[in-house]
Formats: structure tokens, C-alpha cells, sequence
């Protein structure tokens, strides 16, 4: 009894020469991890565009970055914090607030308010101390109060300072660049790839052979071979 393997047909072009079916070859593990940190890597930089950038444009909020110890543990040095505006009158105990060192100083200090007083006049004064701190601070006068904490990051506060410091200028429309290539990347390349699978298929077809499989089925069905006794 004797086994004979099958042997496949060739396919002819237009020229004569034969080609033999060539299975797509199965893609290796570094395939997936590139992909999977293209798409890690893609998400992070959208990740900070939207806490940097988007969402503060939206809101109407400020980014800032943290300097000192004072109020850690909460916001360490590096701590990205975003602030929203707020009205002295709505700033209540236990705020984060963001307040002028002295009116009309852009230098900012930003701490919770532990104490709220107000004079026979009605004048607000509000008091402020850094978490770490063991004095408060001088009174805030209502018009130094610049924002509330709205939400905060830790470390983004170092990669905020570079983005919106002297590179502003730059680094916006070079991300925004990358991103735009990295999809026209992976379209035009989705398109390349479906286009010669289907020119090599019509080819099989033309030539009475079946579409090409993926080597993932071959391997699953194994070879075939035919028994004759």
C-alpha cells in the first residue's frame, strides 16, 4: 500500500511562468508586541493631550505645576494640578485653592483653605495652609483668589512644563503630525495589504484554484494526502 502526497496545481500568468501558491506566513510575537506598543504608545500621547491640553481648553482651566513640598503627600513637587476659576464668596473650608501671592502678581501659591473670617464690614478673608506646612499663611483678600483644584496628575506635572513652556510652539503641531501619520500609516497599509490579496486571488481564480489561505488554516487542517492500494 502505497501513500502519495497531493500535489498542488500551479498557477500560469499571463506570460507563461508558473507560481507556486504561497501561504501568507504566520506573523511572529514581535509582530504583536510592536503593535500592541504602537497602540500603547498612541494611547499615551493622547492620554496627555486631552489632561494637558483639551480638557483645561474646555473648561477654562489653568495647568499648573507643583514646585514644593508644602502640600505633600497629596500634590509632591512634579504633581500636575488643573484649576477652574472661582468666585472668593463660593471657596469653602477645605478648598484647594490657587491665589496670588499679591494682587496683580502672576507668582501663584496654591493650598487648602483651613479658615474662613469675615470683618464687621463683611470683608472675606480667607485662610490658607500648605498640607506639609506647620504655620498658615497670610490672609487671602478676595481678590487674590484666582481658581479652584479641579483635578490632579502626579508627575505630569514635569512633562507640563516642557510642553507648555518654550516648545509650546513646536510640540503641538508635531504631535498632532505624528498622529495624523501613524493613522495614515496604518490605512494606507491595510489598504496595500487587502489590495495584493486580492490581486493574488483573482489570479487562483482565473486559474480555477481556490482563495488563498491563511497559514493559521493550513495548519489546522494539516496535510492531505491520498491512500492507493
Amino acid at each position: 500500500m502505497t501513500d502519495v502526497d497531493e500535489v498542488l496545481p500551479t498557477v500560469s500568468d499571463e506570460h507563461g511562468s508558473h507560481e507556486e501558491p504561497k501561504p501568507t506566513k504566520p506573523k511572529g510575537l514581535a509582530h504583536y508586541i510592536g503593535l500592541a506598543l504602537s497602540f500603547v504608545l498612541l494611547m499615551f500621547i493622547i492620554f496627555l493631550g486631552v489632561i494637558l491640553i483639551v480638557a483645561p481648553k474646555i473648561a477654562g482651566a489653568t495647568p499648573l505645576t507643583v514646585l514644593t513640598s508644602s502640600m505633600e503627600p497629596g500634590l509632591p513637587p512634579g504633581t500636575l494640578v488643573v484649576v477652574k476659576p472661582i468666585k472668593a464668596e463660593d471657596v469653602r473650608v477645605g478648598d484647594v485653592i490657587t491665589y496670588q501671592i499679591r494682587s496683580g502678581d502672576p507668582a501663584v501659591i496654591t493650598h487648602r483653605v483651613i479658615a474662613i473670617d469675615s470683618d464687621s464690614t463683611g470683608d472675606l478673608s480667607i485662610i490658607t495652609q500648605g498640607d506639609n506646612n506647620d504655620t498658615e499663611d497670610d490672609p487671602v483678600r478676595p481678590i487674590q483668589v484666582q481658581a479652584k483644584l479641579w483635578y490632579a496628575v502626579p508627575y505630569l506635572g514635569w512633562v507640563n512644563n516642557w510642553v507648555n513652556g518654550a516648545n509650546k510652539s513646536w510640540i503641538v503641531p508635531v504631535v498632532a503630525g505624528l498622529l495624523f501619520a501613524y493613522a495614515a500609516y496604518m490605512i494606507v497599509g491595510g489598504i496595500v495589504s487587502a489590495a495584493r490579496k486580492g490581486k493574488r486571488n483573482s489570479r487562483r481564480k482565473a486559474a480555477g484554484l481556490p482563495p488563498l489561505r491563511k497559514a493559521s488554516d493550513d495548519s489546522r487542517t494539516g496535510t492531505k494526502s491520498v491512500g492507493r492500494s
